[in-house]
Order: C-alpha cells, then sequence, then structure tokens
C-alpha cells in the first residue's frame, strides 16, 4: 500500500509520525509533503522522516492565497506520478483535491472548528472526516467521531514516556519548579478576528512566573529582545519532555495547552477563542476534566495562576485528572491506522 501524508504545521508531524513509522515497519510505501513553516521541516528531519517540501509559510498578506495556489499544482503532480492508495492531512485543500484527480480515497483528521475556510475546500472532497467526539460541528455523512485528541496519537502512555534525562542534557532540572510559555503568531487563516495575549500581558505573565521559579518560552513569531534569555534552551524533539515536568503551562497556543493536559500539566490558555462558544476540545477538558482554564480576560487568568502555583497540591491532582483522561480515551495513532487499512484497501 502506499500512503500520502501532507504535513503543513508542526502539531501535524507528531499527529502522524507514529502512523508513517509504523506502515513502514509494515512493508508499506509513505511520501510526506511538507511545508516550511515553523519548525515543521525540522522536526521531520529529526525523525528521519523523508519529505519533500512544496511551499513556505509567507508574510504578507494575500500570501496563504498564493501559497495555496502552488501547493496545489505541486501536489497534484506528485500525486500523479506517486499514485497513492490513500492521502491523508489535516483539511489541507490541495490533498484533498489531489486526491479527487488521482481518484484515491482521502482522510482529514480535523479538530478546528474554527478552521472554516480550509474545511469548506477540503471536506466536500473528502471521503472520510475524522474528527474527535466533542467537535461542535456537525459535517455530514462524512464525518466520524472517535473519542480521542489529535495529541494523543503521540502523548498517549503507549507512545510517549518522558526522559528526564533529555532535558537534563540541556541545564533543566526536571525536579526544580519552572514553567512553559508558548506565544503563537496569530497569522493563520482561522485566526482572523481574533487575538492572544498583549505586549503587556505577556510581560506580566513572564514577570509572575518567574516569581515562582524558572521560565521557560517556545514561540512562534520572533521572541522579542526583553524575553531572549527566557528563551526555550531544549532541542524542538524534546519539548514534551519538558511539559511533562513543568509546574505550569501558559499561553496563548491551542496545541501546546491541550499538550499540557493530557501530559498531567496544569495549563491556562489565553486567547479571545474561550467562552462558551470555544472549540469542542476545551470545553471538555475543562468542564469533564478540569485539566485547562480557558479564559479571553488576562486578569482572570492571571489570578488563576497564582492560584495554581501557590497550592503545593496542584500537579499531584492534574496526574490525578489525567489518570481518567486516559482511562477515557483511545490511542489515536491506532485508529489513524484502522482509517488507513480501511480506506486503503489493504487488511491489518
Amino acid at each position: 500500500m502506499k500512503v500520502l501524508f501532507d504535513i503543513n504545521h508542526p502539531a501535524h508531524v507528531h499527529l502522524f509520525k507514529h502512523a508513517i513509522a509504523e506502515l513502514e515497519a509494515a512493508g508499506h510505501d509513505t511520501f510526506v509533503l511538507s511545508r516550511d513553516k515553523e519548525i515543521t521541516t525540522t522536526l521531520l528531519d529529526r525523525y528521519e522522516i523523508d519529505h519533500t517540501p512544496l511551499s513556505a509559510m509567507g508574510t504578507r498578506k494575500f500570501s496563504l492565497i498564493t501559497e495555496w495556489l502552488k501547493r496545489e499544482f505541486r501536489t497534484i503532480r506528485i500525486a500523479r506520478s506517486y499514485d497513492p492508495d490513500v492521502i491523508l492531512s489535516v483539511a489541507s485543500p490541495p490533498a484533498a483535491h489531489a486526491a479527487r484527480i488521482v481518484g484515491c480515497p482521502k482522510i482529514v483528521f480535523n479538530d478546528s472548528e474554527p478552521a472554516h475556510l480550509a474545511s469548506k475546500l477540503t471536506h466536500p472532497f473528502t471521503d472520510r472526516v475524522c474528527t474527535p467526539a466533542n467537535f461542535g460541528v456537525d459535517i455530514g455523512e462524512n464525518q466520524v467521531r472517535y473519542d480521542g485528541y489529535h495529541e494523543l496519537a503521540y502523548l498517549h502512555p503507549d507512545r510517549f514516556e518522558p526522559d528526564p534525562d533529555s532535558i537534563r542534557e540541556h541545564g533543566v532540572e526536571p525536579d526544580d519548579r519552572y514553567s512553559v510559555v508558548r506565544f503563537v503568531s496569530w497569522g493563520a487563516h482561522h485566526d482572523v478576528g481574533h487575538n492572544g495575549l498583549s505586549p503587556g500581558a505577556k510581560r506580566r505573565l513572564v514577570s509572575l512566573l518567574a516569581e515562582h521559579g524558572d521560565v521557560y518560552i517556545t514561540s512562534e513569531s520572533p521572541l522579542p529582545e526583553e524575553f531572549e534569555s527566557y528563551r526555550l534552551p531544549i532541542p524542538p524533539e524534546r519539548i514534551h519532555d519538558l511539559l511533562y515536568y513543568a509546574d505550569l503551562y501558559a499561553g496563548d497556543s491551542q496545541t501546546m495547552a491541550t499538550e499540557a493536559a493530557i501530559l498531567g500539566t496544569p495549563a491556562v490558555r489565553f486567547n479571545s477563542f474561550a467562552g462558551e462558544s470555544d472549540m469542542g476540545n476545551f470545553l471538555e477538558l475543562e468542564a469533564e476534566y478540569g485539566l485547562v482554564y480557558s479564559r479571553s480576560d488576562e486578569t482572570e487568568a492571571m489570578e488563576l495562576i497564582r492560584e495554581l502555583l501557590a497550592d503545593p497540591t496542584t500537579k499531584e491532582r492534574w496526574q490525578e485528572k489525567r489518570e481518567r483522561l486516559i482511562d477515557d480515551k483511545i490511542d489515536v495513532t491506532e485508529y489513524i491506522l484502522e482509517q488507513i487499512y480501511e480506506l486503503g484497501g489493504t487488511a491489518t
């Protein structure tokens, strides 16, 4: 069986990396298309996943449209040459259109309700749209739901075991008190009209966290000079080890807040998506499991952080909550493989 993966974001590398490895170990062939966005290609290289870069993230107003057109042409050309049995992506219009043209099944994994434009250009050309059970949009008859999150494809205990030595090598002692902070750029098409932490809130957040231990910042956009001393000291492929041993995660990222929750690290998420109409994952992670606090009010979020850091039992309580979540959810990599084998026409 030949499987084509379209990977556009660092989170997609993690989502599909174990499925790619298992397919290849079983004797199947994979072809990975990549996008030069943040550390996407770096991660693929570090995990020794062969890939073909098709485009780079632009910085101008209409660069996303021109990039999609470029990827459309190149993806179709490669798909015709490779002739895959199935194509996988996360809401990628070029991959969906290529699948329709070459006549092979297309599987999409979508966990972001706000990604309206990409979804409208992808879902009608897709054979199966796999979403978390709590996904707040009814896509139609090609939608299937599963009990999990994208992040459980790589952070489920069957897939991930934290390694304290991997961060000690870079000067971080896992038993010391520290927090991890993530700033995103808010330049994606589904981010239009939304915002994360203001510059002033970033300063207040870092100052507050620094009162309780070390602070390590990872940023999608260039890190301001005033935060340079807090720059992440580890290579990007070790971020989940760092996050596992942290006392707290805080920031305006969607993915890393969920990763923290699954690892049992208290998480406070600041951005304008938070509220009653938030994404299904975050509504569930807060209401059902109490693992992530999502707030649009910066003052309220700061107060939550103070309370969490002042309570010596916080980390222990979060690990207990995490165990309940893991008991309720599935290994998403296994689910990805089931979809591939079913639609690709090959028995496991």
